[in-house]
């Protein structure tokens, strides 16, 4: 099978303005989702809607397609930025690009998800430990996920799932495995085209997590496993953790 990184970079970013741009020691941050991505992939794209971003690709040697400013979601650029690649592949995978931390290991086991033939779309989840705490479990940004026997997902919330009646919250996860949802995403070429198509859903809408509207209409989502901690760049605060956390990796 081949495989292609779409890699979405928005310059318009709410909380963090020109994110992509962003230096993070020495190179700016899509620079180093892209060169983590490179090697593992068959071939990788970013999809910007912004001109300075296309050239700061440019300007390091990678590969770029510009695309619309009106997408809703990173996947929606995803689809059109795959189009306009021109050339065909069986899985497209989508690298968020804040994600300057990303290991091989981690699309190495999305790749394997796709060893089942019944895979539509994948994504990672990493399991919740004891050291994390109740607090890190009870962050709505950090969405959590139930899997069935098979690994396929169940249902993704912002909310702690499954519940727990019989014992004291601060007990939770000492006599249960949560799973936080890690946002890196791989799609079968065919499947990618059928849910860009797709309207918004109740349940995305009411939790705000788009990988909602593919379950409510029918499709499976395998779930990969990874024991890999990243750091995703969300604010300004954020850029200062991820120097720190770049001090460390970099030992």
């Amino acid at each position: 099978m081949k495989f292609i990184g779409i890699i979405p970079a928005r310059y318009a970013s709410t909380r963090f303005p020109a994110k992509p741009l962003a230096m993070l020691g020495g190179k700016t941050v899509i620079q180093r989702v892209y060169e983590q991505v490179c090697g593992v992939l068959d071939d990788a794209y970013v999809a910007t809607d912004n001109e300075l971003i296309e050239a700061a690709v440019k300007s390091f040697g990678g590969k770029v397609v510009m695309t619309s400013v009106h997408h809703r979601s990173g996947t929606d650029r995803c689809y059109e930025a795959y189009t306009k690649v021109g050339e065909n592949y069986d899985v497209i995978v989508n690298i968020q690009g804040d994600e300057p931390f990303i290991q091989p290991s981690q699309l190495k086991e999305l790749k394997t998800c796709f060893f089942d033939p019944q895979t539509q779309i994948a994504t990672l989840v990493k399991p919740f430990t004891e050291a994390d705490g109740i607090e890190a479990l009870q962050n709505p940004n950090s969405p959590k996920v139930v899997v069935n026997k098979n690994m396929n997902a169940l249902y993704f919330s912002r909310s702690i799932i499954p519940y727990q009646r019989n014992f004291e919250r601060n007990e939770w996860l000492q006599h249960q495995t949560y799973y936080k949802h890690i946002g890196l995403y791989a799609y079968r070429a065919e499947v990618l085209k059928e849910i860009t198509s797709l309207p918004q859903s109740p349940l995305e809408l009411a939790e705000s997590l788009e990988q909602l509207r593919w379950l409510e209409n029918g499709y499976t989502i395998k779930v990969g496993i990874t024991n890999v901690e990243t750091i995703g760049i969300d604010t300004p605060q954020d850029l200062i953790k991820a120097e720190q956390f770049l001090k460390e990796y970099a030992k």
